[in-house]
């Protein structure tokens, strides 16, 4: 059984759903969102509450099951709450400025890297090592939010680079380390 596709997703007021075959629409204070799911799935919405039930207990069915009904509540909780991600910057002179819409972020290349958020999401900076990615699509804002972290991963051995907020490193010891653990 999917304890998580068992559990109906509420929705709370101001926020409209419409259901049309496998095509959900959620429409909500902060935006609108609209996914195509698995057509197996049987979603239903009553008295402010959606579920969704699976056809049979094959193993696909049930992976479908709970993966469905967390799209549909990341859609709900989307609308009304919106998502965010943190990325800090760590170095010795790396940093980022907002120039209008853009953020400029300097990480050790030749050449600073603008960053331009995609319609929907939006950036902001805490200081100038703090970048505040925010969106209503959990899926789209986690994908442009590890695009940001590419472009500069921490580093093993010094952890400078882009990481998100609650990332922790572990550090290599480096030359150094290894030798005095070598000789014992």
């Amino acid at each position: 059984m999917s304890r998580i596709g068992l559990q109906p997703v509420e929705v709370p007021q101001g926020v409209q759903v419409s259901i049309t075959g496998s095509q959900v629409a959620v429409k909500g204070p902060k935006g609108e969102l609209s996914r195509s799911l698995h057509p197996a799935m049987k979603i239903d919405f009553k008295d402010g509450r959606i579920t969704v039930t699976r056809p049979d207990d094959s193993k696909q069915n049930k992976a479908l099951h709970g993966l469905t009904r967390s799209l549909i509540s990341n859609m709900v909780t989307g609308v009304t709450k919106g998502f965010e991600r943190n990325l800090e910057i760590m170095g010795v002179g790396f940093r980022a400025q907002k120039v209008g819409e853009k953020v400029t972020v300097q990480v050790g290349f030749s050449h600073p890297v603008e960053i331009v958020a995609p319609p929907g999401m939006s950036l902001a900076l805490e200081g100038t090592t703090k970048i505040k990615v925010t969106g209503i699509d959990k899926e789209a804002l986690g994908q442009f939010a590890a695009n940001v972290r590419s472009i500069y991963p921490p580093d093993g051995y010094k952890g400078k680079g882009i990481k998100y907020a609650e990332e922790r490193l572990h550090l290599k010891p480096g030359k150094a380390g290894k030798a005095t653990t070598a000789k014992k």
